[in-house]
């Protein structure tokens, strides 16, 4: 149901508020660009900055503006099961096409915790969802034994699988049911070659063709093509990290004209040194920045 590229948008500001304009262009640049699917409001998306009610703006307007093309998630997942449910509930009343439930942070639940509270959002909904493993921003890895334990679950259709771990990865499509995709752009190709159907990726926001050539050519078996295209965008997949995302990446979207360079505090826009190992980054991975505007023109007049 979920595989290929999914990009993990992020969500432009301008003066402080939701820039609609400019989400827009960068929802047709990626369509363009043949992501397979997008994700609002995760990580990327500065979700845990937004409100309610921004996030309610944001998710009908991409929505309305994808016009069916692509499936569009929402990130609803928190460290609180009530509000999980809550979000989830109201991305299914807007018409999304499915929801992306991250392992609740700072709480530190156990597994079964985490098999409870995952239980509970998807017995709350009728969409597919999408479970999320990032122990470096919650604080706890979900095991692939705790994944095994949720295969009953109808509405669980795969996980975004982003500890950095191969062999949890491997372990994770070896004992379970759902589709496998990469959690982190640098390990695409790795992740396909153990299991994985694609990525819910950063770097697609900036270079959607490539990010879907990559997929293309992993799900192929073209490793050859497959590996060269890897190495030659490696220096973006670090780049876009060298802060904490999504500076960096809104920085490089900004320096296309696509959005605007403004993140919600705590987040700043990344420091001058950065700027210059990022534009260097995009150099050396072949992306040409003025490709950019074109592509997205057209969402601009509209």
């Amino acid at each position: 149901m979920f595989d290929g590229l999914i990009v993990a948008m992020v969500t432009p500001f301008r003066d402080g508020a939701l820039d609609l304009e400019a989400t827009a262009r960068l929802t047709d640049f990626l369509i363009e660009g043949r992501a397979e699917g997008l994700v609002v409001s995760g990580s990327t998306g500065e979700a845990a900055t937004c409100s309610v009610e921004e996030r309610r703006t944001l998710w009908r307007f991409v929505r309305e503006r994808v016009a069916g093309r692509v499936p569009v998630l929402a990130g609803t997942g928190t460290n609180s099961t009530a509000d999980s449910i809550a979000l989830t509930r109201m991305a299914e009343e807007l018409g999304l096409d499915g929801a992306m439930i991250v392992t609740p942070y700072y709480n530190k639940p156990t597994p079964r915790g985490q098999i409870e509270h995952f239980r509970a959002v998807a017995k709350s909904t009728h969409l597919p969802l999408i479970l999320y493993n990032v122990p470096s921003r919650t604080g706890t890895n979900t095991l692939p034994e705790t994944f095994e334990k949720l295969q009953d679950l109808p509405g669980v259709a795969a996980i975004k699988e982003a500890s950095g771990s191969l062999d949890q990865a491997s372990a994770i499509a070896a004992r379970t049911r759902f589709t496998l995709l990469s959690g982190d752009d640098s390990l695409t190709l790795p992740m396909m070659a153990v299991g994985g159907k694609g990525v819910v990726s950063v770097v697609g926001n900036v270079a959607p063709a490539e990010m879907r050539s990559l997929c293309d050519l992993g799900r192929e078996s073209r490793l050859d093509e497959a590996e060269k295209l890897h190495q030659r965008l490696l220096p973006l997949f670090k780049a876009l990290f060298i802060e904490s995302n999504p500076a960096p990446v809104k920085y490089l979207l900004s320096e296309m004209k696509l959005i605007e360079n403004e993140l919600r505090l705590p987040l700043v826009p990344v420091e001058p040194a950065s700027e210059k190992a990022i534009v260097a980054a995009a150099k050396a991975s072949g992306l040409e920045l003025r490709q950019a505007v074109a592509a997205g023109s057209h969402a601009a007049r509209a």
